[in-house]
């Protein structure tokens, strides 16, 4: 066994295709069906069956696929250690955010560690929070940057950065403006969510990390909304908010780094204040490079800025 032989196995098994799973891997397609042959020969085993022109893994090929991706994820957290140990400047950083945190986050980030490590090549992932999961078991990316969920996997390691609240957000002025009501536990007055049942809500897509807190809280307290409209950039939202169009639930966050030219009325939901832990999350058990660890630093100051600012922020 060698390391090209796991990864002609993973290949065969993500693209389920022999041809593509060779172009992917720059060999032809007659070496890697020659090399499938040989494999299972060797092994006595079919690792998959033929559908069509489709490879389906057999369970031997299961088992075969998933301590293969264990022994590859070995190898590049010693490649990465070794490399550490030697030279802490360079090397490969790959890092994971939901699209609507790149527009803010990586202004930050990127210039300070670039400056601090100028030989570390930074690629740069975007993906719902489900989908950098996936990213991050599968070893594509070393940290990925996104709400907490509210399930946890267990393979998965969470360093919270910063705890955010969700506002209620309508355009100045809004008629309901004179229900709100004082709030000593929030920096912001509270408004009762029921009075916004007959207002349009402006929701994020279903597989987007807010929107999923969202609809917990929605779905807890048995508030329904028969005008909704979804749509997956946050910026539309805090705009079409400024212009009356509608109302929506934003994590304090968003409202701070995405600029609008129009004031935005923000209110508290009360006690308990509805909030999310945003954290780095990385793979439990793997060496995490110097660099990378300092990535996580200066995500860590961002927030710690945005939280001191926050306090000096009119209400």
């Amino acid at each position: 066994m060698d390391f090209r032989e796991l990864t002609y196995v993973l290949a065969i098994a993500k693209y389920q295709n022999i041809t593509r799973a060779a172009e992917s891997l720059y060999v032809s397609q007659p070496t890697l069906s020659s090399f499938l042959i040989s494999l299972e020969r060797e092994l006595d085993l079919k690792l998959f069956r033929k559908l069509g022109h489709k490879y389906i893994l057999t369970y031997a090929g299961e088992r075969y696929v998933e301590k293969a991706r264990q022994i590859l994820q070995l190898k590049n957290d010693l490649d990465v250690e070794l490399a550490d140990i030697i030279k802490r400047d360079v090397g490969v950083l790959n890092v994971a955010f939901p699209p609507m945190r790149c527009a803010y986050m990586l202004p930050y980030t990127l210039p300070a560690f670039q400056k601090r490590y100028p030989h570390v090549k930074v690629n740069i992932f975007e993906g719902h929070s489900s989908a950098n999961d996936v990213r991050l078991l599968d070893g594509q990316v070393d940290v990925a940057f996104y709400s907490k969920p509210n399930t946890l996997h267990p393979q998965i390691e969470y360093r919270t950065l910063a705890r955010e609240e969700m506002l209620i957000c309508t355009c100045k002025g809004h008629p309901l403006a004179r229900f709100a009501q004082p709030n000593p536990a929030s920096r912001y007055q509270r408004l009762d969510t029921a009075l916004l049942k007959g207002e349009r809500l402006l929701q994020l897509m279903p597989e987007q990390r807010t929107r999923q807190i969202v609809d917990d809280y929605l779905r807890e307290n048995n508030l329904d909304f028969a005008d909704v409209m979804v749509t997956s950039n946050m910026s539309a939202i805090i705009n079409l908010v400024a212009v009356g169009y509608g109302v929506s639930f934003i994590f304090e966050t968003h409202l701070r780094h995405h600029a609008t030219n129009l004031p935005i009325d923000r209110y508290s939901f009360g006690e308990p204040k509805t909030c999310s832990d945003f954290v780095a999350a990385y793979r439990k058990g793997s060496y995490l490079p110097a660099y990378a660890a300092d990535f996580i630093d200066l995500a860590q100051a961002l927030f710690d800025e945005d939280e001191t600012a926050s306090a000096g922020e009119p209400r």
